[in-house]
């Protein structure tokens, strides 16, 4: 899993807020499916929201901690059922502080 200190996290975070989640987990919670369209969605845009329908607050966490181990990605945020990552690119757009 990727880390981020306080100062690139508060930027990424003013970076997505005016995103719209681009992949929803839904009933079924994290498929292989879902996992792909993740890494899809951070190849293209490196800084992505998730949506879950989890009401589990513990269940939404375990989520954001398996995509981030899984796909080598930082966990930015988790607000609400919308969860945050980023993975930067190979040629990175965005540029941390």
């Amino acid at each position: 899993m990727l880390s981020l200190t306080s100062a690139q996290k508060s930027f990424l975070r003013a970076q997505a807020h005016s995103l719209n989640p681009v992949v929803t987990i839904g009933d079924a919670g994290l498929t292989e499916a879902v996992m792909k369209e993740v890494e899809r969605s951070l190849a293209s845009h490196e800084l992505i929201k998730v949506k879950s329908h989890s009401r589990d607050k513990a269940a939404r966490e375990n989520q954001l901690k398996e995509i981030c181990e899984t796909l080598h990605a930082a966990p930015v945020q988790h607000i609400g059922k919308i969860l945050i990552v980023y993975r930067p690119a190979e040629k990175p757009v965005l540029v941390l502080p």
